[in-house]
């Protein structure tokens, strides 16, 4: 696991634990349509159908997203079984994950 990862699952920590994380389908997709969500991630394993469902979604709502990580690992950061979605909830929280993941060919950014 590369430092950049390690750094992100830490902070969607600190987040989760300051009560800015909406996980889940559900709770993201919530949070996307009350315009809350200041950063999606999803994971990068997640299904086809998923990634396109919340692009989408995103796409509509004018809201952030980015690949990133696996299910795995979101779950884990979170205390939560895996995860294929998360919606960052504040502002500050959003700014320093998306720094820290920085722009690589990997990453699929949607604004």
């Amino acid at each position: 696991m590369a430092d950049n990862e390690k750094r992100l699952l830490s902070y969607l920590g600190l987040a989760k634990r300051a009560g800015k994380v909406a996980s889940g389908e559900f709770q993201t997709e919530e949070a996307i349509r009350k315009g809350k969500a200041e950063l999606v991630l999803i994971a990068g394993d997640a299904s086809d159908n998923t990634k396109k469902k919340f692009r989408n979604m995103c796409d509509w709502h004018h809201a952030r997203m980015v690949v990133c990580s696996d299910r795995a690992a979101l779950g884990l950061s979170i205390g939560c079984s895996d995860r294929a979605c998360l919606a960052l909830t504040d502002t500050g929280f959003a700014a320093v994950i998306e720094k820290t993941l920085g722009t690589g060919a990997d990453r699929e950014r949607r604004y």
